[in-house]
C-alpha cells in the first residue's frame, strides 16, 4: 500500500474514532454534550466532531508532508513531537468552566481517540515506501 493510500485511510479512521466516542456518550448513554458560555449553550453533535477530527488529520498530514518534502532529517520524529505537544495543548480548554464532568470526560476521550489513531498512523514508518515516495 502506498503511503498516500495509508495516510488517507488514517484520515478516515481519525474521523471515525471520535464520532464513535460521541455515539457512546450521547445517543447510547444519553449524556448530551454541552458547553455553556454565559447565556449561550453549544450542543456538540457528530458533525462538528467529525469536522474537527478531519481538520486535525489534514493539518497533521500536511505538516508531515511538508517536513518530508523539505528534506528535514528525522521528519517523522519531529512531527510526532509536534503532534504530542498539540495533543497536550488540546486539553487546556477542558480545564475551563462551562461543561459538566461527563462532557469534559467525553471530549478528553475524543482527543485521545484522535491521537491514538493519528500519531501512530501518520508518524509510523512505511516499509514499502522508497525515497521517491516521501511526502506522499
Amino acid at each position: 500500500m502506498s503511503p498516500r493510500r495509508r495516510r488517507l485511510g488514517v484520515t478516515v479512521l481519525t474521523v471515525l474514532a471520535p464520532v464513535l466516542v460521541w455515539l457512546v456518550a450521547d445517543p447510547l448513554l444519553g449524556h448530551r454534550l454541552r458547553i455553556a458560555d454565559g447565556e449561550q449553550t453549544l450542543d456538540i453533535d457528530a458533525a462538528p466532531v467529525a469536522v474537527v477530527a478531519l481538520f486535525a488529520s489534514l493539518c497533521g498530514w500536511g505538516l508531515l508532508a511538508a517536513l518530508e518534502r523539505c528534506g528535514v532529517r528525522r521528519a517523522r520524529a519531529i512531527w510526532t513531537a509536534v503532534a504530542g505537544a498539540v495533543l497536550a495543548m488540546s486539553f487546556l480548554p477542558l480545564l475551563g468552566d462551562g461543561m459538566d464532568g461527563g462532557t469534559r470526560t467525553s471530549l478528553a476521550l475524543m482527543h485521545l481517540a484522535v491521537a491514538a489513531v493519528l500519531i501512530p498512523g501518520l508518524g509510523g514508518t512505511f516499509p514499502e515506501a522508497g525515497a521517491g515516495a516521501a511526502g506522499e
